[in-house]
């Protein structure tokens, strides 16, 4: 089989490059049919999936059997004030990708967000669930998704949220550095969501590859928690003496100046993988414990 992966260098998309050298993760070996897989990874830098016929040229120059696209404009404040930049690359990017797969006859696995819900809620939301974003970024992510719903005909679609991976930033990283440089810590204990291990996330993508399960997915850490939650267990397994103190939205928005609103209720559902090829999302505190104990051995 051969993959493509898109938005190669980020957290997702190394993770998934690992596991296809590797055969395996932390959940188990990946499907055998993926076993010595021929992988091309690709990022921004060998191409503008912003122009479809470049996109057009990476599927002509890798012939693809399926491509999976963790490219995407991830900052949800600048998506607020660069409009065109998250529509390029959050709407524009995955259509070109759905018009490029579907003449290639390639499957698209696309990775969206938590976003294109309204955040609003006590009960986690469904993949039956209609969307109604509230930021330019869930906006644009949402359109990115019926985007490649209209023109793709082999897609699967995979919401998840407050993931965190091995390559670049993220929220424990900082965590971890703001605990160990300041020893306190303020953290908003109003919004709730899913921890996501990237490890268990492109487990789930690589199991669904090889299938025709298509349609649209949620995949993120099992057990819903506030950043407050979160934050505390992450100064907690890594040993640091530090003091995580509790706020509300608004008091931080005040602090930290944010433009994009932030959904309160942001928990996801896994029915989908449930009736396909399993939920095997670890409980986000046990996916957390071996993430942090890697983090806090590197130099």
């Amino acid at each position: 089989m051969r993959i493509l992966i898109t938005g190669a260098n980020g957290q997702l998309g190394t993770e998934l490059v690992r596991q296809l050298e590797s055969g395996k993760s932390a959940l188990g070996d990946i499907p055998k049919v993926l076993q010595g897989a021929v992988v091309a990874a690709v990022d921004i830098e060998d191409g503008d999936l912003t122009k479809l016929r470049v996109v057009q040229g990476l599927l002509a120059e890798h012939t693809p059997d399926v491509v999976i696209n963790c490219a995407a404009f991830t900052n949800v404040d600048k998506c607020e004030t660069e409009r065109d930049t998250a529509f390029a690359a959050n709407a524009l990017a995955p259509r070109n990708l759905a018009i490029a797969c579907e003449a290639a006859g390639a499957k698209l696995i696309h990775i969206s967000t938590d976003y294109v819900f309204n955040g609003q809620g006590e009960i986690p939301f469904s993949e039956a669930d209609l969307p109604a974003p509230r930021s330019v970024y869930g906006a644009t992510k949402r359109l990115g998704e019926e985007y490649v719903r209209a023109f793709c005909s082999r897609w699967f679609i995979v919401r998840t949220a407050w993931l965190y991976g091995r390559q670049g930033g993220n929220f424990v990283k900082t965590i971890l550095r703001v605990a160990k440089e300041k020893g306190e810590l303020q953290v908003v204990n109003d919004q709730r969501g899913n921890p996501t291990n990237a490890e268990d996330l492109a487990h789930h993508l690589l199991l669904l590859a090889p299938t025709e399960e298509y349609g649209i997915y949620h995949g993120t850490g099992n057990g819903i928690c506030s950043w407050y939650d979160f934050a505390s267990e992450i100064v907690r397994l890594s040993g640091i003496k530090a003091q995580v103190k509790p706020c509300s939205t608004d008091e931080f928005y005040q602090q930290a100046k944010r433009q994009a609103e932030r959904p309160a209720y942001s928990a996801l559902d896994h029915s989908m993988l449930r009736a396909t090829v399993g939920d095997h999302m670890r409980p986000w505190r046990e996916a957390l414990a071996p993430y942090i104990e890697e983090m806090i051995q590197q130099p």
